[in-house]
């Protein structure tokens, strides 16, 4: 059956078909690949490009400089040159057959057989590649059935695939999330399950890329919980059980109802202990970013729990952090955190500067009354200026009157 590319908005972007002219493609020299090429097929919106092509990569950064097209070298040494095209990156990699792996990487060669470069791909789904001219898709293992039939499905054997790079069983359970059907493929799951622990000889900064990204997907709720019953994370975030899935079902409920958009960490942190030192040495053991890490903690830090009201809790932690609490406390209205989306911080319309026009020593004394005014400010739902100057002469007058007393 022959199946052609819809005629999709990306495939007119400014500069695209110059760069395909660049790259031959009218003499079978590049086509498209991967994601682009299997979303537009599911009529799904396309964020990247990737290109095939069976020119070396040294040639495609000769091609692109003679044009005068930005040529970046990503992953030159892979193969990979990624093409600028006004802000807008395409990957462009050349055909590659791998010669030899070990589950983390790959010592590869160079290929021009588009089926040689197929086969080394991970999920048939994703072995699509497509003629830029006239939109013929050409699919060498049965991809175009298994995207209809929402079936992910490794290329050849499963555990070969698996054995070339361990992190593949991550990716079978995110594109399950996002593509497949809640009953997987009885072989391909049996073999993830049984390689699991291959998992342990990856950096845990991959992991956390595939697991971040699975959390984002529409429902990721069935791909876990196969990954909980088959033990997936055993090895290397046993922190994860099925409580955790739970809550996390609740959460992304939660979302949905209050119309708010996703996040990553805010789902993991569902998926954790409710407890921020567990959050923090798993953020830790995960390599993300100091700023992640805090995030993730301060979602289940008990510092915060005996502030009541979602404003001051924004004011305190920042929108971001309150809103991460106010989801994933069952207990508050989701009203709440839909309320903080347009949320901006004030600021306190007064220094210590006025204070001590107001009559009081400088030192810490002055700390101690903005603290206080800034508390009756936040009470009172942050008045303006006038109102915080009236705040500001109540307090000074209260500590005054204490220090003469003392």
């Amino acid at each position: 059956m022959s199946v052609k590319l819809p005629d999709t908005e990306w495939r007119h972007h400014p500069g695209l078909d110059r760069l395909l002219a660049v790259l031959e493609a009218d003499r079978d020299m590049a086509r498209y690949v991967g994601g682009a090429v299997r979303d537009s097929l599911l009529g799904l919106p396309v964020a990247d490009v990737d290109i095939a092509t069976r020119h070396l990569p040294e040639d495609v950064m000769e091609r692109l400089g003679a044009a005068g097209i930005r040529a970046v070298p990503t992953g030159i040494d892979h193969g990979t040159v990624t093409a600028v095209l006004d802000g807008w990156p395409v990957e462009i990699t050349t055909l590659r057959r791998d010669v030899n792996t070990d589950g983390r990487r790959a010592t590869i060669a160079y290929s021009d057989d588009w089926r040689e470069d197929a086969a080394r791909r991970d999920f048939t789904i994703n072995a699509l590649y497509a003629d830029p001219l006239s939109g013929e898709v050409s699919d060498y293992f049965g991809g175009f059935t298994d995207l209809k039939a929402r079936n992910i499905r490794f290329i050849g054997n499963a555990a070969d695939r698996i054995d070339e790079d361990h992190l593949r069983i991550m990716r079978y359970f995110r594109f399950l999330a996002r593509f497949g059907t809640p009953d997987p493929d009885a072989e391909a799951y049996r073999i993830c399950v049984a390689k699991a622990r291959s998992l342990m000889a990856l950096s845990r900064e991959r992991i956390a890329d595939e697991l971040l990204k699975l959390l984002v997907t529409n429902d990721p709720v069935p791909a876990l919980r196969l990954m909980i019953r088959g033990g997936i994370f055993a090895s290397v975030l046993p922190e994860i059980e099925s409580a955790g899935v739970d809550r996390l079902d609740s959460l992304i409920a939660r979302e949905v109802s209050a119309t708010i958009e996703p996040s990553s960490l805010r789902r993991l942190a569902a998926l954790l202990p409710p407890d921020s030192r567990i959050a923090d040495l798993v953020g830790a053991r995960l390599k993300l970013s100091n700023k992640a890490r805090k995030r993730l903690a301060m979602a289940h830090d008990p510092t915060w729990a005996k502030i009541t009201k979602a404003s001051e809790l924004a004011y305190r932690i920042g929108r971001e952090g309150a809103i991460d609490r106010l989801l994933l406390d069952p207990d508050r209205p989701v009203a709440e955190a839909a309320a903080l989306t347009l949320w901006e911080k004030p600021q306190l319309p007064i220094s210590g500067g006025a204070l001590i026009k107001k009559g009081l020593s400088a030192g810490p004394e002055i700390s101690q009354a903005l603290q206080r005014v800034e508390q009756l400010w936040i009470d009172e739902g942050y008045p303006k200026a006038q109102r915080v100057d009236a705040i500001a002469d109540m307090v000074v007058a209260q500590l005054l009157r204490a220090n003469q007393n003392s």
